[in-house]
């Protein structure tokens, strides 16, 4: 008589371990309502020429930018699948204290590459369970402190002294700007119950 164990129900998708996306939201309006009033104004000014020589030109910052943006999002998918969530909880999450400040500004520190990988990742954090405070640590981290740019842009422009002072100038900025974070967002929390 062989027992056979249930099947393992397959991990929840990224969509339902978060709030579910709009394709159209609030910023995605602002932007529109922007773009729409640029192309008025290059339209006034330069009429419809103006308008399709603007997209002609932009049509290839987007095929060379969407790649770049594909591999972006689709890391935060992946993270989303493979980190688990209590791990994330528990070392990065919104009760995780100091400690998840000082973890999210040490990976922000090191961690390699441009806006198109550290936002889709911060926003697949935020997904998987990770608080806000240690989330603004991450990114302020990555924005300030970033090894990798230090590393090969600013020693070899601006010399070793310089880019230390700066660096440690900028340690505790990322903790305290998630501190802040954490707090902000307590406080728009409660107010938002009363």
């Amino acid at each position: 008589m062989s027992s056979s164990a249930p099947p393992a129900s397959p991990p929840p998708s990224p969509q339902k371990a978060g709030k579910s996306r709009s394709l159209v939201d609030g910023s995605t309006l602002f932007v529109l309502t922007l773009v729409l009033v640029g192309a008025f104004f290059v339209w006034r000014r330069d009429g419809w020429g103006g308008v399709w020589h603007v997209l002609a030109e932009d049509s290839w910052l987007f095929v060379d930018i969407l790649p770049k943006v594909l591999a972006g999002c689709l890391i935060g998918a992946f993270v989303t699948v493979l980190l688990p969530r209590e791990m994330v909880t528990r070392w990065v999450g919104g009760e995780s204290g100091l400690t998840g400040l000082v973890i999210a500004t040490a990976i922000g520190a090191v961690l390699p590459g441009g806006p198109f990988t550290i936002y889709p990742l911060a926003g697949a954090f935020l997904t998987i369970g990770a608080g806000i405070g240690p989330v603004v640590a991450f990114v302020t981290s990555w924005t300030l402190i970033g090894l990798n740019r230090a590393i090969i842009w600013e020693v070899p422009f601006l010399g070793f002294d310089f880019v230390t002072t700066r660096m440690l100038i900028s340690l505790p900025m990322p903790i305290l700007a998630g501190l802040g974070a954490r707090a902000l967002a307590r406080f728009v929390a409660g107010s938002l119950k009363t």
